[in-house]
């Protein structure tokens, strides 16, 4: 699968008998033989703050895998250290029961999200990233096409006022003309509290096509989309390529996308979605304060923290933040730099998840070996949800071959980077 084909998504519905997935979680992984491999038993130890020792089950097998694909596709676009829905599947379907609240305090693109409205349980999200809701929220709600076409040709793609002369190293100017055209459209919109469902979508769609290495994208040559590069990046680029930005029609790219995109999107498909929408509750604050959700609310948690330094997330943003108007200084993205400020971190967030969660609900926390394997963060992670008064219950890593979407990044098997999915699953005391 190519990049290009890695930021399709479709719709799946859910499968009509869980029963199957249900018992004791630690019995279902040693029995887990659906790719063909045996699980491997192990042990994870670690230790609390206050020094004493930690042993948790640990579970090794392909667990989840992108091959899952074939047989149903599922919601996703683009995002840096972005995961694969399968995972949030794997423990939705085995942990909850339609009409259960799922939630995820780092939803980034919203794939947990997305994941369990499709299920039939209720969705909770939260992220400090205004782009998270901008990526997440039109999904639950999807727009026909014929309601796309019908809002990209009532915009007027010649209105801009403004026209920032840097971006010209990304931009055809008339591409870029019509960008700002779109951008003002967008955020006038909002301003008068019109925005709709269709225009969100579009935003989306827009947001997701800025940049990108392929026709298929409003820039010339860059990198894939789900990163933006500087300025002066994008010249060096250029001139390496001797390259020059193409002319690409905006509205046309954006029906073309929309269209690619909602041709799996059945009535089917709305109606399980729609069931779930007026429940769902999506925040953009930090996952350490939620007040807005309830205490003892929470049956599942499934999330994807951000890791120790390794992605700069406002740096890879900043050309989509300005499309939405936010600056990237103003958004408050957690990058720890040591471990034990990560360890602070995520302790305070497990104290909030401790007073969500419903007593006998889970945490599925997934974690990985960064630095070569020097760190493995599913050690680093036991103490934190132990302080925050979780009990350990397994860890499941998920041992995979890297698709191309990772290897784009420069991450090899058993060589740096994440290799495989490591989830410490937590349980609140019944």
């Amino acid at each position: 699968m190519n990049l290009e084909e890695n930021m399709e998504f479709a719709f799946a519905v859910a499968p009509a008998d869980e029963t199957r997935l249900k018992g004791p979680l630690a019995e279902q992984l040693l029995s887990f033989r659906e790719f063909g491999n045996a699980t491997q038993c192990m042990e994870t130890n670690a230790r609390t703050f206050s020094g004493a020792s930690i042993e948790v089950p640990t579970y090794v097998n392909e667990f989840c895998t992108a091959r899952q694909r074939a047989a149903s596709s599922v919601p996703g676009i683009s995002y840096r250290a972005c995961g694969k829905p399968q995972l949030p599947r794997f423990f939705i379907e085995r942990l909850t029961e339609p009409g259960d609240i799922v939630y995820d305090p780092f939803m980034g693109r919203g794939t947990t999200v997305i994941e369990a409205a499709l299920l039939g349980r209720v969705p909770y999200g939260c992220d400090i990233n205004p782009l998270s809701l901008f990526l997440t929220r039109p999904r639950l709600n999807p727009p026909t096409f014929s309601e796309v076409a019908a809002r990209l040709k009532a915009i007027d793609f010649t209105a801009a006022d403004e026209f920032p002369e840097d971006l010209v190293v990304f931009y055809h100017p008339e591409t870029l003309k019509e960008i700002c055209s779109l951008k003002k459209y967008l955020l006038k919109r909002k301003a008068e509290r019109a925005l709709d469902g269709v225009d969100e979508w579009i935003w989306m769609v827009g947001l997701n096509r800025l940049t990108g290495h392929s026709p298929g994208f409003f820039s010339v040559y860059t990198l894939p989309p789900n990163q933006a590069t500087s300025v002066k990046a994008q010249k060096r680029i250029n001139e390496r390529r001797a390259q020059t930005p193409p002319r690409r029609n905006v509205p046309g790219l954006i029906g073309r996308k929309s269209r690619q995109l909602l041709s799996d999107c059945t009535q089917t498909i709305r109606q399980s979605l729609s069931q779930v929408s007026d429940q769902t509750r999506l925040l953009t604050e930090r996952a350490a304060a939620t007040p807005e959700i309830p205490d003892n609310s929470i049956s599942l948690v499934v999330t994807s923290p951000p890791f120790l330094n390794v992605v700069d997330y406002a740096g890879d943003n900043w050309l989509r933040c300005w499309f939405i108007g936010t600056e990237p200084a103003s958004v408050d993205i957690t990058i720890a730099r040591k471990l034990e400020e990560w360890q602070q971190a995520m302790t305070d967030v497990f104290r909030e998840l401790f007073r969500v969660l419903r007593p006998g609900s889970h945490v599925a926390f997934e974690v990985g070996e960064i630095r070569g394997g020097e760190i493995k963060l599913e050690e680093a992670v036991l103490p934190c949800g132990v302080d925050a008064g979780l009990q350990p219950a397994v860890v499941l890593i998920n041992d995979q071959i890297f698709t191309k979407t990772a290897n784009c990044w420069g991450v090899d098997n058993n060589s740096k980077g994440t290799n495989t999915n490591r989830i410490v699953v937590f349980q609140k005391s019944s």
